[in-house]
């Protein structure tokens, strides 16, 4: 009697392992699938984009019907990062619970490195990012989905050092977010706010975003209290900058990083086009929030801290003052519903999403 109950014993417990090993080997079927997917998509997108070259008008806002009550509704674009992240999103952390208000492994003031090894190099230090320079926490999920918009142009090694500071800082925020470098060519003035409003419009064309942080790739945080969330007002963020004595130089002043939701930044039509050259197109951003009746929102001086990189200073525009006249008439034409540019190419690299576009008025007309 106890030999027989012993075999069957010995085959119930060789059924249950015998079980467990085909449970194993379909979940690590199913993650190679995945991986497969995410790599075949993500090489596929490269070479298209390679290819790729488009005018584009009016990008950010889209007809009505591609519109939901969950955010805009990206089904109408064929493009491979779409269908990487929403098989991202579908096989993601959904079903986990919210990260805490308040990330729990914040440390106050960090080291900021002024130096940094080659884009290149970088890329094999960092290595828990999707293509595009996306990162969403594994294990809770995001209360805020964020794009780092970065205007660019000529400044290869403050991106280095930037990109080097930022992913891990904003890793430890559990935030789900994407850097989007927006690179001008051709030798027109820099225009810096209409880079800003192609990186919210091409965020868009990727990824459901909540919110945008404009943030010049010369400024680094000190602090990683100084939460790159999505606000319920728009929030000047670089408050205390090394170069000012960590003062705010005046109570208006919204440039150097910024952050906005997406429907306020809809409601005053964006940055301004016409600030060609350095200067004016904050202080009109600033104007623009006032005449919504919004407020500019701030962390205390004491977190909000940053460290500019040094370069050279550009020469102000000397037309910034008359463009700035009549702002508030021109605020409902001038920004993203005129909006023109051409994308010349877009790469999903390891480190961020580069966009280069020419925004040359003959590119626009």
């Amino acid at each position: 009697m106890i030999e027989v109950c012993r075999s069957h014993f010995y085959k119930i417990i060789l059924g249950l392992v015998c079980a467990l090993t085909l449970w194993q080997l379909l979940v690590l079927q199913n993650v190679q699938e995945r991986v497969f997917i995410a790599n075949f998509q993500y090489n596929i997108s490269n070479i298209v984009n390679h290819f790729s070259s488009e005018k584009v008008s009016n990008s950010f806002s889209l007809p009505k019907e591609t519109r939901s009550a969950g955010g805009v509704n990206f089904s109408s674009f064929w493009e491979p990062s779409n269908l990487y992240l929403r098989n991202e999103t579908e096989f993601g952390n959904s079903s986990y619970d919210l990260c805490p208000e308040t990330p729990i492994n914040l440390d106050g003031h960090i080291t900021v490195l002024k130096t940094s090894p080659t884009l290149e190099e970088l890329e094999s230090h960092i290595t828990n990012l999707m293509p595009g320079g996306r990162f969403k926490p594994c294990r809770c999920k995001a209360r805020h989905k964020v794009a780092i918009v970065v205007p660019y142009r000529d400044r290869k090694q403050h991106l280095a050092v930037f990109l080097q500071h930022l992913h891990p800082f904003l890793q430890k925020q559990e935030l789900d977010y994407g850097i989007y470098v927006v690179e001008q060519i051709g030798k027109s003035l820099f225009n810096r706010a209409m880079l800003m409003n192609i990186g919210a419009a091409e965020a868009l064309r990727q990824y459901d975003y909540q919110c945008f942080i404009f943030h010049d790739v010369d400024l680094l945080p000190e602090d990683d209290r100084n939460i790159y969330s999505c606000p319920e007002m728009p929030r000047h963020m670089s408050v205390a900058v090394d170069v000012f004595d960590y003062k705010l130089p005046y109570q208006g002043l919204f440039g150097g990083v910024s952050a906005m939701n997406r429907s306020h930044f809809e409601k005053v039509n964006g940055f301004s086009n016409m600030f060609w050259g350095w200067g004016g197109e904050d202080d009109d951003m600033s104007n623009r929030i006032r005449y919504k009746k919004l407020l500019i929102s701030r962390y205390p001086a004491n977190i909000a801290r940053y460290v500019m990189l040094s370069h050279s200073k550009a020469k102000p525009n000397p037309s910034r003052f008359r463009v700035m006249k009549n702002g508030a008439k021109r605020a409902q034409v001038d920004g993203l519903k005129n909006l023109r540019y051409k994308r010349v190419k877009i790469q999903f690299m390891k480190l961020c999403t580069w966009i280069s576009v020419d925004i040359s008025p003959k590119e626009r007309s």
